[in-house]
């Protein structure tokens, strides 16, 4: 079993301009992001539209992931789903084609209760011998799953990681010791990253690194090395982009149109979701000029 640490790219799933997947684009962003030294690559996360896909483009996606990275990675897949059914039916995919592990968000919608949530991941983790990771975002599911149930869950079989994106930071340090032994945290907000890995996260799922693969990794190896200072000023330079990236409210729209920005395979989002409007760009256009990431005229 592959050991899940430092920056995993949770990448866009890239579209043509009439919304279809653009499969070699998934290819092309896999080799840049591992060519910028990625330490993990996740697909079908939030930030992969999974929920705008139907089954045959979420399995063609996962399967194209797991055969082009190769082993290169740990390769991740996002398989939740509304039913424990579907989502052990995911799990089930995921675990044939050959994937490192699974991403799990509680059911959604149906607002589920604690004991709801418990029995949901109880029937996944007995039914899928694969790594899990536990992913809690009440800002998209609706739930917010609390420390003393993330303890509980992660006392189950399989249950190896915890993605905590409540973006309250004292959740890191209240979750770890109650998992120590059992389970490992990973940061779920890019804008809490550096406080993340300070408070002992072993990794992040990181948004930004469909556009900065190299500096989201580059931080979390400086604070792992001490380097404490070095990792300020460069999560400093990095911050209008988080910023931007978590406070928008287009999470799929900017990094969708950063990286066209830059050239990279990206393209539209499928609607519901609308372009960034003329100011909303202008200010990424900003972030990014003043990252150096583009030049603007």
């Amino acid at each position: 079993m592959k050991e899940f640490r430092g920056s995993f790219t949770v990448m866009v799933t890239p579209m043509n301009q009439d919304q279809s997947i653009d499969e070699g684009g998934i290819r092309k962003n896999i080799d840049w992001y591992i060519e910028e030294g990625t330490a993990g690559i996740c697909v079908l996360g939030s930030t992969g539209e999974f929920l705008s896909l139907n089954k045959a483009e979420r399995h063609k996606v996962a399967e194209i992931a797991v055969e082009h990275i190769n082993g290169r990675v740990p390769c991740l897949i996002g398989t939740a789903e509304e039913t424990t059914a579907e989502t052990i039916e995911y799990t089930k995919h995921a675990k044939k084609i050959g994937a490192d592990g699974a991403l799990i968000i509680n059911s959604y919608y149906c607002k589920p209760a604690e004991n709801e949530i418990y029995e949901h991941f109880k029937a996944i983790s007995e039914a899928v011998n694969i790594p899990i990771m536990l992913y809690n975002n009440p800002w998209t599911s609706g739930v917010d799953i609390k420390p003393e149930l993330v303890a509980k869950i992660c006392h189950l079989k399989n249950i190896c990681y915890v993605k905590e994106s409540s973006m309250e930071i004292r959740r890191i340090r209240d979750i770890a010791p109650l998992i120590e032994g059992e389970a490992q945290l990973f940061c779920g907000c890019d804008d809490l990253a550096f406080e993340s890995f300070v408070l002992g996260a072993v990794g992040w799922i990181s948004v930004c690194s469909n556009i900065i693969p190299g500096m989201s990794q580059q931080l979390f190896e400086l604070v792992q090395k001490n380097e404490i200072e070095k990792a300020k000023e460069l999560y400093i330079k990095m911050l209008p982009l988080l910023h931007l990236i978590e406070n928008s409210g287009k999470l799929v729209q900017v990094v969708k149109g950063a990286m066209n920005k830059m050239g990279r395979a990206a393209g539209p989002c499928r609607l519901p979701r609308l372009p960034l409007t003329p100011d909303e760009n202008a200010a990424l256009e900003k972030v990014l000029a003043d990252m150096g990431l583009i030049y603007i005229r």
